[in-house]
């Protein structure tokens, strides 16, 4: 045996000195080929052009008042298979690791192990070369005292100032949802970042809570921003509605995403409230486009489906004969659809108005991409400041009262006969309306919150 390698137990005290994290507990497990750290609220961002991460680590088991709060270069994302089958998409850094006298570099996954025994879980990668494994010892480089631990890491216990706020979404490295991270981070906030997919529930009348996967429970939250792509609305609502019986706060509610999501409830919602839409269409029946046709004006005209979203799902039938085609060839695959009166004047251009908490914050004008009709961002359209009008700000606070809406991206037509509403967006997108305005619209949304705890 090479008398260069390091004879260590089972279980191992060891250190991350660039982590600034001197004592943490590691599983040694040769059966496992990749390193991982405990890591939550993981964070990737730009420094200088290369992709980094932030994080925090809970050390000591069982102790989530102590947060180290790292950050690191990202080396990788890898899909990591565990012991039981599961495959996880992890971040992937490069640390060095001390152990007893040795220092070296590894590769570590960045996962949620609550659920572990260890905080750490050291893999055969990181050994290689340097390390025997003696599995019947423990501990065979030293322990710390449980004073020295303690004493080392009071000084990490976090203090709670501001709230405890949970973004609820699907995608970390989204814009939208750094920035809301960012900008809660900046305020004093504690920011957490909660995959909805990585959410479950228990459903109790004495005790209902909300998992994260690895079953760490979320019933601690002050404040929840809801983020939910239209894909996943069934069960972002469901959570979102969970954390209400929760006596959580959420910048809008289950309900009213719900019903946004619902175009033509919404419409009908609008209409009641006294906002202004283009004329439209809805039937069930192929039998009826005809006279569908003659109630939004004839042609040219827009076919939308329902379960559309940003601008997908939106055809311009420039001909009455194109109109038929494309209504019937939707209502032979059973999907549901409006027609709705195409404004000529508009000139491939609308109007993205954000309300925040009864207020419009920003505005930006979207137009289409040549050739394009479709003002949407995300289908090549470009993005301006644009000052509005008196109506259209009282439009846009209208629609999202009516929708009972806290944040909502309000988009607006001018026509010949004056500002139309075309939808209400519960979840809108910050990327091209902070870039064309430089307002701080994130900021915005956490001050709405705070706003609700009288925080000043």
């Amino acid at each position: 045996m090479p008398s260069s390698k390091v004879i260590i137990g089972s279980e191992e005290w060891c250190s991350f000195p660039e982590l600034q994290i001197p004592y943490i507990k590691a599983r040694v497990d040769s059966g496992a080929k990749t390193s991982a750290l405990h890591a939550l609220n993981i964070t990737p961002f730009l420094r200088n052009n290369e992709n980094w991460v932030q994080f925090e680590v809970n050390p000591l088991q069982n102790n989530t008042k102590i947060t180290k709060r790292c950050e690191a270069r990202l080396i990788d994302k890898r899909v990591v298979k565990s012991s039981s089958g599961f495959r996880e998409q992890r971040y992937v850094i490069q640390t060095q690791l001390q152990l007893g006298e040795k220092t070296w570099t590894i590769e570590v996954t960045l996962t949620n192990r609550d659920s572990m025994g260890f905080r750490m879980l050291l893999g055969r990668e990181a050994m290689m070369g340097r390390i025997v494994v003696d599995p019947e010892e423990k501990y065979q480089l030293g322990q710390a005292s449980f004073d020295e631990i303690k004493n080392y890491y009071k000084s990490s216990e976090v203090v709670k100032n501001g709230l405890r706020i949970g973004v609820l979404a699907s995608n970390p490295e989204l814009y939208s949802n750094r920035r809301i991270m960012e900008a809660g981070e900046l305020r004093g906030h504690e920011m957490h970042f909660l995959n909805i997919k990585e959410c479950y529930m228990k459903l109790d009348a004495t005790t209902p809570e909300i998992h994260y996967r690895g079953g760490r429970v979320l019933n601690d939250f002050d404040a929840i921003i809801p983020r939910i792509r239209p894909s996943i609305t069934f069960y972002g609502c469901a959570l979102t509605r969970q954390f209400e019986a929760l006596k959580v706060y959420t910048l809008n509610s289950a309900a009213s995403i719900t019903q946004s999501r619902d175009k033509l409830f919404s419409l009908q919602l609008l209409l009641n409230h006294g906002v202004d839409i283009p004329t439209t269409g809805f039937a069930n029946s192929p039998l009826d486009t005809d006279d569908l046709i003659k109630m939004v004006g004839g042609s040219p005209l827009i076919v939308k489906l329902l379960e559309g979203t940003q601008g997908k799902g939106v055809v311009l039938a420039e001909t009455k004969k194109a109109a038929e085609s494309v209504i019937n060839a939707f209502k032979s695959l059973n999907a549901n659809i409006l027609v709705q009166e195409f404004i000529k004047e508009a000139n491939g251009k609308d109007l993205r108005l954000f309300v925040v908490d009864g207020k419009v914050v920003a505005s930006m004008q979207r137009e289409a991409a040549p050739g394009e009709f479709r003002a949407n961002i995300h289908m090549g359209g470009t993005a301006s400041v644009v000052k509005v009008t008196a109506a259209e700000k009282k439009i846009a606070i209208k629609a999202a009262k009516a929708m009972d809406l806290k944040v909502a991206g309000v988009d607006i037509i001018r026509s010949s006969k004056g500002p139309l509403l075309l939808e209400v967006n519960s979840s809108p997108g910050l990327e091209g309306i902070e870039g064309a305005t430089h307002k701080d619209i994130a900021g915005e949304m956490i001050k709405a919150i705070e706003k609700n705890f009288k925080i000043k």
